[in-house]
Formats: structure tokens, C-alpha cells, sequence
């Protein structure tokens, strides 16, 4: 790696943003106490769950994080919501900040819902084959593989065009 202290998942943009939630909450300088407490440690938990659970190749274990960090980052909300609502948080900033929690949470509800590991891929280099070095690669969750670290969906794609594809069950029955 270029940069020794850079881990591959920081440039997934599912981890920027959820550190950009966390910083946003933390910014936000909700004006009740208790509320500002809640919802501080809920962002940066739904954010450390989640870091916890990108690099990992368990199956069991990315689930685990990743529903823990969907709890946190509902709470997140909640509490900024309810802080707006009792007038210790302006709308609009509150508006900016569930505007990002509902971003993380898309991206959180498809890797709660894949069953593959997450594949990092460092660079680019690595990640064509040497017959299609040079040639235009996709974009992947608004970035082109270029620009860094991205998911690989080719095979999960591919599995999903297959099973839409293969006759059902009950059209091989009802031919019988």
C-alpha cells in the first residue's frame, strides 16, 4: 500500500458517509444535553459498527455489525429528529443530517442484504484483468473503479441474472 496508515474499506463510500453523519451530529451542537449525548454516541457507534464490519469475511459476523450499526444509526435520527422538534436543533440542519443518515442507510440496508463478502479492491491494477487493462470500467456507486476502492457485484449480478433466467420450479412442473 502507498500509505501504510490508509485501510482499504476508508475509501468506500458507505464509510464516508457515515463519518461524515458522525461529524455532522457531532457539529450539530444540539442544545439539550441529553439529547446531544444520545445522539452523538448513536452516530459514532452506527459509524464504528460499521468499520468494524466492512473488513470482515464472516458472513455471521459483517451481519452482526451491520444490524448493530442500523440500530444506531435509527436511534442517530430519532434523537436529531426529536431535537428539532422540541427546538434544540434548527429544521434545516436537522434536514441536512437525516438527509445523510437515509444515504448510509440505502448503502447499509444492500450490505445487510448481501451475502458475499465485501471485495476491496486497492487499485486499479489489480483489479482488471490484464486482457482488459485500458478499457472503460463501469461506475460502481457513483464513482469509477479509477477512483479507488469499490464493490465487486459482477458475481452477485451474475448469480441474479441466472436465477432470472432458469425456468421455475413450478414451470417445470406444470411441462411434466
Amino acid at each position: 500500500m502507498a500509505n501504510d496508515r490508509h485501510f482499504p474499506f476508508q475509501d468506500l463510500d458507505v464509510y464516508r458517509a457515515a463519518r461524515d453523519l458522525a461529524a455532522r451530529v457531532h457539529r450539530a451542537a444540539i442544545r439539550d444535553a441529553e439529547l446531544r449525548d444520545q445522539a452523538t454516541r448513536a452516530a459514532k457507534s452506527a459509524f464504528l459498527n460499521l468499520c468494524e464490519g466492512l473488513p470482515d469475511d464472516r458472513a455471521a459476523m459483517r451481519r452482526k455489525y451491520f444490524v448493530q450499526a442500523d440500530g444506531s444509526l435509527h436511534e442517530t435520527v430519532g434523537a436529531v429528529d426529536l431535537a428539532a422538534a422540541i427546538g434544540a436543533l434548527e429544521e434545516a440542519r436537522a434536514e441536512q443530517i437525516i438527509a445523510v443518515a437515509a444515504r448510509v442507510r440505502g448503502m447499509l440496508r444492500g450490505l445487510l442484504r448481501s451475502k458475499r463478502p465485501i471485495a476491496i479492491r486497492k487499485h486499479r491494477e489489480e483489479s482488471v484483468r490484464p486482457e482488459r487493462r485500458g478499457a472503460q470500467r463501469p461506475e460502481v456507486e457513483g464513482r469509477h473503479a479509477s477512483q479507488g476502492a469499490c464493490f465487486d457485484f459482477a458475481p452477485a449480478a451474475r448469480a441474479l441474472r441466472s436465477a432470472r433466467t432458469a425456468p421455475s420450479d413450478r414451470e417445470s412442473r406444470s411441462a411434466v
